[in-house]
Formats: C-alpha cells, structure tokens, sequence
C-alpha cells in the first residue's frame, strides 16, 4: 500500500462507503479536500450557496431514499452555519456524515483565523463527533462515522479535520465490520415481550396504532408490514407528522395525523383507546397536548429502538427496544402462530366513524379567493398519479399539506418536525431532485419561509434540477399572525410581510420559470403550467390572507380540547389552561 494525503483517504473512505454525492461549500480549511475532490470522477460535488442549505440538501436527499446524507463545510463559520441543520438532523433521526474543516493542529485554542471549537459546539446537536488528529486515523474514523450514523436511530455526526492532518500522509485500509466498543443498538426486541403485546392487542377493544418517523427510518418493508398487521387486526391507525406515509391515506383505517393540527377522529380515537401501541413514535408535546389528560385510560405499549425515548414523556406499560420493522414482522408472525382471529371491532369504529362526522378539514370558501386548503387539494389531485416527493417549509402551508396532501407511500414526505426549521424545504427539495432524478419534486412553501434560503435557487439552476415551488403567499408569517389572533387580541406585532419580493421577476432572475396564481380561475390552469414545464418552475399563489389553520388544540390544552374554528374556544378547558394559551 502506498501512503495518501489525509484528503486522498477521505475521498477513497468515502468512495468505499457508496457516497455518490457531497452537499458542501469550499473555504481555507478543506482546499486539501477540494483539491482531492478535483482530481476525481467518482462522487459528485453539489455546490450549494449557504452551508445551512448543504445540511437541510442532505437531509431530503437522506430522507427520499434511505442513504446517509453527506455534508462538507470550511472551519469556523462554515461549521457554525451548519449548526441549525445538524440540529435538525438529530431531532428528525436524519442519518448524515457532517465533514468540518478546522485549523491547523497546531494553531487550535489560538483563536486563530476562522477557528471555532467544532466539536464543543457540535457535542449537543449529534450522536457523536471526532476532531481527528491524525491522518492514520482518519479512514477508520469515516467508517466509524457512517455506521454510528445510519445504525440504531439514525441521526447526523461531525468528522472535524484539521488542514494538516488533511496534507499529512499515511496507508489506507478499508477497515473490516465496525465493532464499536460502546455503541451496539439493540435492534432485536425480546420475544416474550412481543407476545404480550400481540396477547393485548388480541384482548383490546378499542386498540389505535400511534406510528412515527421511526416507521420510515426502519426502510420500506417497515410500512408494508404495518400496513399487514393493520389489515389483519383491523386497527385504526394515527400518524406523527413525521410519519406521514407509512399507511397509505386512501386506506379507511387511516385516521389522519393527530396532534397539534391533528384531525378530530384521530385526536378523540386517541383519547379513548384502551391500547394504544407506539410504533417509532415518541410522545412529543405536540402530539400529547396536556400530559396530565393524555390518553388517561388506556394501556400503552411503546417500541422504539431508542431506548432513552421509552418513559421520557409518558410512563408505558410495556416499553419494547428494538427496531420497529422486526418488531412488526415478529408481532404478525407471533399473531399467526397464536391462531388469533380478527378482532370484531365495529362498536369502536362506529365511535371513529361518529368523530368523522365533524368533518373537521373541511373549509369555507367566499368569492374568488383562494383558500389554502384548496390550493393544497388542487395540487394533490393534479399530481397524485405521478407519486410526488413533497418537502415544505415550515408554517401554516406544512400544516395544510400535511393535512390536505394524502401520502400513498413512505419517503415522499420531507419535513422539519421536531425543530421546525424555516428554509428547510428548497434545500431539502434540491437533495431530494439529486437522489432521485427521474421523480417530480415539489416544495410547498409559504412566502416568509421561502425567503430564508431563497438563494439555492441557483443550485437548482447550476445542476439543472427541475425542482418545483409552490408558494402560499399570504402575505405574512401565516403561523406566527395565527398566534397573535388567537392569543394576543389580534395584535400583529412584525408578522406582516410588508415589502416581498416580486417572486416572478426573482424567479426569472435565477433562471427559473415564474408563474402568478390569483383567484380561483387561475389555480388549475396555473398548477398544469408548472406541470407541463420540464425545468424549474416557482410559483406564486395568492391566498386568503387571514385564513387560519384548523383543527387546533391550544398551547396547555389537552389533546381533545381542539378548536374547530377561530371563535371556537372548549368550555372544558380548566383555568390553568386558559391561562397557558
């Protein structure tokens, strides 16, 4: 074996791993690595215009299609401007290899130009992070990287390299199995632990299947097997937002997402369960409302593979570790070995049925504005044949898609959750587009939320990405401006938008297609234009500008105490609560 550059075993790490892409921006501390990217035609180099941009491009590339999402960055501002999508990696199990480029060895604690201390500001926001000293650790460290990053719960972790080590050379190996010391996920859930929850779902009358991203994250043979013990039980199921797409909403035991803004049946069905059991989720604020009035008289069963997620929030009563996709095969294999018979479930699903009957998505349309609702619903029809891959920004417009675009399939549904990060769904679109060329890419936007990382309108250009965006321009921030109505008297303080761009001529500036939609008679037309244009396609739609996002459970509420509508306040709700929202 002949020695490398500590650039040259990084590219050849990264080559043996199966990186085809790298989302990055060059600067001082890694021309070593750009210089080794130079020299070689094996992984592609996506230039994007701000390194916030590279993670959330990383994260929709990581989220569309299974792999890990990899990210190259400079030292100092480079590594910090990547915080926010680190972050936002580790919140939404996102699984991603962040490489930083740091000072020389030698010049680090010096406050030398552009150092930040990487690893110290980074050790809260990954599942781990290296500062690696010397180049003849450095290919073992990228290996130990990928797999601590795509096993267990998923989630992002830092490599920082200082500039010598990068020029210092030494021999490559590709390292065997990674065996590391400490870190061995349990992804094998116990056997007697499976049969008493198959044994109490067998007994449930009222059982709910509460499903989250882990459901996504555990591949696409996770989905089709909930959706076989779904049909076998005849269980309702419920989704996070992060799980949008493990059933298919066209199936009549979906619920709905529940929630925040979550639908009526799904939040009442929750409410009065007698089993509910967890599948990848993990009862977080938004979804729980008011812990203390979360679901009070049912049974819970949990299944995650993150053990510290199992009793965080809600004590369970029986917590199963492992990975939520050989949990489901073993309770389907454990059901039929047990010869027990489908459920009869029809006084539960003729409560369900009744919740349904508030029709609680439904909107109310005046003259020829154009509701959002309906914009969403328009896109959705004009598009479902094709099986888009949908990423948003975040804001009201990522609460209507996530209630009014039905998901058929896993993995076509890109979303800041647990962060709920602004400027997360151009990006995410982007990596998504590069991950999977051949498939019709949308970002549903909001016009506050576009703004954020509007720049990378030139990274679509420079690759010839055919990403689409469809804003819903209300005029403000729409999320924000719904707080102030409902909980501040009304009083908009800086959630106008008071000077937007004319996002036509911006989109035409970038090279990009513009369209403007204004009023209900343009909005099909419009949309089947944006279709027809087989390049980059931005379009403004202008939408009811108060119109509120609905159904609501208040700040402090209680997961039942949902508002229907803006004058719609539950007399059920006790003082403390009130005096939360």
């Amino acid at each position: 074996m002949t020695e490398k550059s500590g650039a040259d075993i990084l590219i050849e790490a990264l080559s043996d791993l199966g990186v085809e892409v790298i989302f990055g921006y060059p600067g001082g501390a890694v021309l070593p690595i750009y210089d080794a990217l130079f020299k070689q035609d094996r992984i592609k180099h996506i230039l994007v215009r701000h390194e916030q941009a590279a993670t959330h491009a990383a994260e929709g590339y990581a989220r569309s299609t299974g792999k890990p999402g990899v990210v190259l960055v400079t030292s100092g501002p480079g590594a910090t401007n990547a915080v926010t999508g680190i972050t936002d990696a580790l919140m939404d199990s996102i699984p991603m290899v962040v490489i930083t480029g740091q000072v020389p060895t030698a010049l680090i604690g010096t406050d030398a130009f552009q150092e930040a201390d990487t690893v110290g500001i980074t050790r809260h926001c990954t599942k781990h992070n290296y500062l690696v000293k010397e180049p003849e650790t450095l290919g073992s460290v990228i290996h130990e990287a990928f797999h601590i990053a795509t096993s267990g719960r998923p989630g992002p972790v830092v490599v920082d390299i200082p500039k010598d080590v990068q020029v210092a050379t030494a021999r490559y190996e590709t390292p065997g199995p990674i065996q590391h010391k400490t870190y061995r996920p349990q992804t094998q859930p116990e056997a007697a632990k499976i049969q008493e929850a198959v044994d109490m779902l067998a007994a449930a009358e009222r059982p709910i299947f509460y499903t989250g991203g882990g459901i996504i994250n555990s591949g696409p043979e996770a989905s089709r097997l909930l959706r076989e013990l779904a049909a076998m039980t005849g269980a309702p199921v419920t989704s996070t937002l992060m799980g949008l797409g493990a059933l298919p909403a066209s199936d009549e035991k979906w619920l709905g997402m529940l929630g925040m803004h979550g639908t009526w049946e799904a939040n009442w069905a929750m409410n009065k369960a007698d089993l509910i059991i967890a599948f990848g989720a993990r009862f977080d604020d938004r979804v729980t409302g008011r812990l203390d009035a979360f679901a009070p008289n049912s049974r819970k069963v949990h299944i995650d593979i993150d053990r510290s997620s199992v009793n965080k929030n809600v004590r369970v009563d029986l917590p199963i570790i492992g990975d939520v996709g050989i949990a489901l095969r073993e309770m389907i294999d454990c059901w039929k070995a047990r010869q027990h018979p489908k459920p009869d479930l029809a006084e539960w699903w003729n409560r369900i049925n009744g919740w349904r009957q508030a029709k609680c998505l439904d909107f109310e349309e005046k003259g020829d504005a154009i509701m959002p609702q309906r914009a969403i619903r328009a896109l959705y029809e004009a598009t479902k044949h094709r099986a888009p891959i949908i990423a948003t920004e975040v804001g009201q417009h990522q609460m209507w898609a996530a209630q009014h675009f039905g998901f058929e399939e896993p993995n076509k549904w890109l979303t800041s959750g647990g962060l709920g990060t602004m400027g997360y769904g151009l990006p995410a679109a982007i990596g998504a587009q590069l991950g999977n060329p051949d498939a019709l890419v949308i970002d549903i936007a909001g016009d506050a939320s576009i703004q954020m990382n509007i720049q990378e309108l030139a990274t679509a250009t420079q690759y010839r990405l055919p990403v689409k965006i469809f804003i819903l321009n209300n005029e403000y921030m729409g999320m924000v401006r719904q707080w102030q109505e409902l909980t501040y008297q009304s009083r908009y303080s800086e959630s106008y938008s008071d000077t937007l761009p004319d996002f036509v001529k911006l989109a035409e500036a970038y090279g990009w297609k513009g369209i403007k939609i204004e009023g209900r008679q343009e909005l099909e037309p419009g949309i089947s234009e944006m279709l027809a244009y087989d390049g980059p396609v931005l379009v403004d739609c202008r939408v009811a500008k108060l119109a509120n996002c609905f159904p609501m459970i208040p700040s402090g509420a209680a997961h039942t105490e949902m508002m229907l509508q803006a004058a719609e306040v539950s007399g059920e709700m006790d003082d403390e609560a009130k005096a939360l929202v």
